[in-house]
Order: C-alpha cells, then sequence, then structure tokens
C-alpha cells in the first residue's frame, strides 16, 4: 500500500516536499516513481528512484525535483523547488519491482495528493 500526502496551494518559486507511506510488501526489492496527472492530461512519470539510488527525472522538473527514500521509515519524498503553475495537479507514488521508467508498469494504490502552483 502506498499513501501519498503533503500536496497544498503554493505561489509560483515557492516548494513542497512531498511524502509517501509504504507498507505490506519488501520495501527493498521495489524502485519508485512520483508521478503526475494535470487536468485534462495523462498521467505522467516526472521522477523515478531505483533499488541502488539511482534517480531519473523528466526534463521539465530535472533540478527542481529529489527523489528519495528512507527505507528505515518505509518512506519516499519528492522535495519540489521553484515550483512553476505547469506543475500543478495531483501527484501519486508508485511502485514497480525491480526497475522501469515506463510509468505505466508503477503501480499505484493512494489517492494522490493535489499540488496547486499559483502564477
Amino acid at each position: 500500500r502506498l499513501v501519498e500526502s503533503g500536496g497544498d496551494l503554493v505561489q509560483a518559486g515557492g516548494r513542497l516536499r512531498l511524502s509517501c507511506a509504504a507498507s505490506g510488501f519488501n520495501f527493498k526489492d521495489y524502485a519508485f516513481a512520483w508521478l503526475r496527472q494535470a487536468s485534462g492530461k495523462e498521467r505522467e512519470g516526472v521522477a523515478y528512484l531505483s533499488t541502488i539510488g539511482a534517480t531519473v527525472y523528466t526534463n521539465s522538473v530535472k533540478g527542481r525535483f529529489t527523489i528519495a527514500a528512507d527505507s528505515a521509515k518505509n518512506m519516499i519524498y519528492l522535495e519540489m523547488d521553484n515550483l512553476k503553475p505547469e506543475d500543478t495537479g495531483d501527484y501519486f507514488c508508485g511502485a514497480v519491482l525491480g526497475w522501469s521508467t515506463m510509468s505505466h508498469e508503477y503501480k499505484i494504490t493512494g489517492r494522490g495528493t493535489r499540488v496547486t502552483v499559483s502564477a
């Protein structure tokens, strides 16, 4: 199970940290991703974290977002800096056994957390 939290309304240029609590599976065997769905658009992967700590980011968030995990707490985080209005959307935490950068392969069980960035 994955449960997201931390979404909020922020001004452009602001920062947020999203959190995802994981339970019910062997945390260290899974890669994680944060996926974003803007209104009227398909869900897209914005940040990926492998079991060995490698990270991949979509171009639009490179240098601004950081994905990290705390295996001791079974938590996954997304630090978001210099937020832009186009970052607005529902953010979901996903998990996949092994590794993948295909967003549709990540299993999502939570309701997501909403991030709204005002201009």
